[in-house]
């Protein structure tokens, strides 16, 4: 049937852009580091550890990437590739697979508040990973409630607006415009700064407006589609600045990851978008099984 088809595809938009956020961040601890260390490079922690036998040589290592943070940075890694997995394969019908995911979820939780942290606790920085800390949460509602249930639904439009708006708090200059903003405007549009302002402020304004938009039902749809434009323009943008010819492979190794890991930016608008561009005979409230709630979808 058409409309089985149509919430096949909704759903597989929210399986992809939670498998590709924890594949992303599976090659950062794999690869790179993740930001752990501005919450583990501690007196405390040392002091900790020391009651289970690690001395100070194991806990900072000997050499690149064999400390305790580093190793168990790695490791973790491990559970990332775990999530992407059941990202794909999680059904209805396994609970353990959506705790799995739910445990995903507070994973992404602790490093983007150690990412927070690291930024010195600047609020934007939090909020703007809203979208990918809550795909897998959104990928589990969809299973257990529906893809069109109000819980589905709101929880989306949640995650969008902390994207958005955590974005638009920095392009706008409530909070200091990070140097790569700058960097990947005069880079790509091959603009002086005073230009890149001006283009990230515009930007940062319209970040405003969509999150209200996606209230409005006449300009909803309109919203949700420039957010996935929009998320998609800035996930590619890393790539786009950053890779070279003359970089070994092409410094996808560096930046090709940057991409991929923020799919839940561009993912969870493009389901918004077609989940309210349903025909009004798709768009109807529908019960959904065991809660007896409405879906709300238009």
């Amino acid at each position: 049937m058409p409309g089985e088809k149509q919430d096949q595809l909704l759903l597989l938009y929210l399986r992809l852009g939670a498998f590709l956020c924890f594949a992303g961040w599976a090659w950062v601890h794999f690869y790179w580091h993740a930001p752990y260390g501005v919450l583990l490079w501690h007196d405390n922690t040392f002091s900790f550890l020391q009651r289970f036998g690690i001395t100070w040589e194991e806990f900072v290592g000997t050499g690149v990437g064999d400390g305790w943070v580093q190793k168990w940075s790695g490791r973790i890694g491990w559970l990332y590739l775990v999530c992407a997995i059941l990202s794909l394969t999680a059904r209805k019908v396994s609970r353990f697979q959506m705790i799995g995911l739910l445990c995903g979820s507070l994973l992404l939780v602790i490093l983007t508040y150690a990412k927070f942290v690291k930024a010195q606790y600047q609020l934007p920085m939090f909020v703007e990973h809203g979208g990918q800390m809550l795909i897998p949460v959104l990928l589990v509602f969809a299973l257990f409630f529906g893809i069109r249930h109000q819980m589905t639904v709101k929880a989306a439009m949640v995650a969008f607006i902390m994207t958005f708006a955590g974005h638009g708090a920095y392009a706008i200059g409530f909070w200091p415009t990070p140097s790569t903003f700058y960097a990947m405007t005069t880079v790509i549009l091959h603009v002086e700064y005073q230009a890149a302002q001006i283009f990230l402020y515009i930007v940062g304004a319209l970040d405003f407006v969509i999150c209200v938009g996606i209230f409005i039902p006449s300009i909803r749809c309109a919203s949700a589609l420039y957010g996935a434009a929009w998320g998609l323009v800035t996930a590619l943008a890393r790539p786009a600045a950053g890779m070279s010819l003359s970089l070994n492979y092409w410094g996808a190794d560096q930046f090709l990851h940057e991409t991929i890991l923020r799919a839940p930016h561009f993912l969870i608008p493009l389901y918004l978008f077609f989940l309210w561009q349903q025909s009004p005979s798709r768009s109807a409230p529908e019960s959904t099984e065991g809660t007896g709630k409405p879906a709300i979808t238009s």
